[in-house]
């Protein structure tokens, strides 16, 4: 991107969701079915509230082969090489790429070239927008954003206009969900609050583009084509289908064709650019037989991020890498509370933090954080050291070791993770209702559909939940058991002194 001396100041708490550090997964979004819904932000513009109803032109129903087929036409005769995979309406994600041929594990597929993947260097049809854009120096997503809308909004005279086309018309993630939806069906699970802060997100980052740049040039940049709606689907596309290619110094694309490509958590094949055959490959991880789906990895994502950015909950049990965001707190009652804080907070920490549960265990920064939460006063001079384990920003691990500390710390993690376990049963017992919005079938359906991914998410969390709880007690028991006997011992020992 040119560089200039004008610079625009995006809003700051956009962020992009965090990417493994390993070459980076594609992202693709398998939903269900596309639907219009209002944008649910309170700080949305009067305008783009009016706009939000009515949804965007351009795309497709996320189940249509037609676009798809065209799609891969257009590809074709732009120099896409002939390929061992073809799209087909499959059981997983409704379109996919299967296989053509018999697939050896270790086989590389795909062979996008460069030529076909939009980048932040990509050319603007419309130059006039470009230029503008690049004059303020705007960061690569909300300007891969802006291209999008931009060469949407040309329809056919854009050359991204047949993939634009295979796009859904409505990505189907959070960002979609409305304000209501999202206090109702995700009550329980900690991604509401990230669901939440991503709508804010980019609902200010399309604030800022607008009062900086966009209502400087109105004739260049008109509402009625870049607004809050317009941005949600941009942004949705990006959540979902953007890839960071390492081995092309980390460029952020999207790789058409190549993001048709369903998720599986039984795989670890990613893509990136190849230089010996010049093109965006995978190389697969397992073997495929004629007509069976291909997938790749989105990423080793929990489910919750997975229904975040892609719209979609594996199946219970099925995803490896599933975790659930574990709120712990200080205890405002401590007599301690105060010198405990100010030693969370030189280290870049608060009074609650959440910490990453898996059903293998949980990190050793809660424990340090636990201990913490535990420790007497006359513990006050290792405050900072539990804070510096808790933080995980030491210069070296320090080593999280309190043993007269171990079973208090271990009844403060279980009694937390007992409280989660209640309001996950009482959201998934109907304790807490769903907002009721059948205004028609379709409506219903999407409610529905709804309502059965937050159960889907919190029958996952709640299970790490259980077994989190069922190794705690586990530890505890045996902790006590082995006091009990040690004090038996010990009782023994001196009664056989007064034989």
């Amino acid at each position: 991107m040119a560089s200039t001396t004008t610079a625009t100041t995006l809003h700051p708490q956009f962020r992009p969701p965090s990417r493994p550090c390993a070459p980076r997964r594609i992202h693709k979004y398998p939903s269900s079915s596309c639907f219009s819904v209002r944008a649910a932000a309170a700080s949305a513009s009067a305008p783009a509230q009016r706009e939000a109803a009515a949804g965007v032109p351009w795309g497709c129903e996320i189940e249509s082969l037609e676009s798809a087929a065209s799609l891969e036409r257009w590809l074709t005769n732009s120099g896409l090489p002939e390929q061992r995979l073809a799209l087909e309406k499959v059981d997983v994600g409704e379109r996919g790429l299967v296989a053509l041929k018999n697939v050896r594990n270790g086989e590389k597929l795909l062979f996008v070239p460069p030529s076909l993947v939009i980048t932040a260097d990509s050319e603007w049809s419309n130059r006039e927008v470009g230029e503008v854009m690049k004059r303020y120096s705007v960061p690569d997503w909300p300007l891969l954003a802006t291209y999008l809308i931009s060469e949407a909004s040309l329809e056919g005279s854009s050359r991204w206009s047949s993939y634009i086309d295979a796009l859904p018309r409505q990505p189907y993630s959070l960002l979609y969900w409305t304000r209501t939806e999202i206090d109702a069906y995700l009550v329980a699970s900690p991604i509401r609050e990230r669901a939440i802060s991503r709508i804010s997100d980019v609902i200010g980052t399309y604030n800022d583009l607008r009062d900086r740049i966009f209502s400087k040039h109105p004739d260049l940049f008109p509402e009625e084509v870049y607004n809050m709606e317009t941005f949600k689907w941009s942004f949705g596309i990006l959540f979902s289908r953007l890839v960071r290619l390492e081995s092309m110094d980390g460029r952020v694309a999207l790789v058409p064709w190549a993001d048709m490509l369903n998720h599986s958590p039984e795989v670890d094949a990613f893509l990136d650019y190849d230089k010996s055959s010049q093109g965006i490959v995978f190389t697969t991880d397992r073997s495929y037989q004629p007509g069976e789906q291909v997938f790749i990895s989105y990423g080793k994502k929990s489910s919750g991020e997975l229904l975040l950015s892609y719209g979609f909950v594996p199946k219970e049990g099925t995803n490896p890498n599933d975790s659930v965001e574990f709120l712990v707190s200080l205890n405002k009652s401590d007599e301690c509370y105060k010198e405990k804080l100010q030693a969370l907070k030189r280290h870049g920490l608060s009074e609650s933090e959440s910490f990453p549960l898996r059903v293998t265990g949980w990190p050793v920064e809660l424990m340090a954080y636990a201990f913490l939460v535990v420790s007497p006063p006359e513990m006050i001079q290792r405050f900072d050291e539990m804070a510096v384990a808790a933080s995980n920003k030491g210069s070296s691990k320090p080593a999280v070791n309190y043993p007269e500390l171990d079973e208090e710390a271990l009844q403060f993690i279980l009694d937390c993770c007992e409280s989660s376990i209640k309001k996950y049963t009482k959201y998934l017992e109907g304790a807490k209702g769903s907002a009721e919005v059948s205004i028609n079938s379709k409506q219903a359906n999407r409610t529905l559909l709804l309502k059965q991914l937050a159960r889907d998410l919190c029958i996952s969390e709640r299970r790490i939940l259980y077994r989190s709880q069922y190794i705690l007690r586990r530890r505890l028991r045996d902790m006590r058991a082995g006091g009990e006997l040690k004090a038996l011992s010990l009782f023994n020992g001196l009664r056989n002194l007064f034989k």
